[in-house]
């Protein structure tokens, strides 16, 4: 990496947990000129303003989740234990992996009708994570783990949703007393089409 491209590199990893947690319509340019102790100039001569640097940080934290949701599926040998694995790292969203919580509820909430780009990048990632989700069900039901006619894609969608629905409540009451009941009603689908 040249010099330039460790300093953008720099800009981004220092402000995309500010994005995350504060918003994009949050953020100001003085929160990320704080964060990185350079100067407005600095800032500019990486990126064309702040919703181009915004952009970049929302990338980031998408792939920061990518990488925590990957680590943690590739433990696991089974299918089941993939599943059970993806449901507990997200179950407790007052402590989620990626600071400032969730990157796709975070930015597609407040983009839905602000940016059409982030929009994109997190519709992206939700088919991402659900055709991860349903491949990894497919796998079980190859390898007789799951009944054959449970159906993967409509499990995906559910435990997306549910799991999202989750995190708002958790986030917004301050609890995880609802997700804990959401990841036990996932849990008893999977143990009932186990075989």
């Amino acid at each position: 990496m040249t010099k330039a491209e460790k300093t953008r590199q720099y800009i981004i990893e220092k402000s995309a947990p500010i994005f995350n947690t504060k918003g994009v319509s949050g953020t100001v340019m003085t929160d990320i000129m704080e964060a990185t102790k350079l100067a407005k100039g600095s800032l500019y001569a990486h990126f064309e303003n702040k919703e181009d640097l915004s952009y970049a940080a929302v990338d980031y934290n998408m792939q920061i989740l990518r990488t925590i949701t990957s680590k943690v599926i590739k433990k696991h040998k089974t299918a089941k234990g993939k599943i059970i694995g993806f449901l507990n790292l997200f179950s407790d969203p007052l402590n989620h992996p990626v600071f400032g919580g969730c990157p796709m509820l975070n930015f597609g909430m407040e983009a839905d009708d602000t940016s059409p780009i982030i929009v994109s990048k997190v519709g992206d990632m939700i088919k991402e994570v659900q055709q991860e989700l349903k491949e990894i069900v497919d796998t079980g039901i190859l390898n007789g783990e799951f009944k054959k006619d449970w159906d993967s894609k409509k499990f995906a969608v559910k435990v997306f949703a549910l799991m999202e629905g989750g995190n708002l409540i958790s986030r917004t009451t301050r609890s995880n007393a609802q997700m804990k009941i959401i990841v036990q009603i996932i849990k008893d689908e999977i143990a009932e089409n186990t075989l």
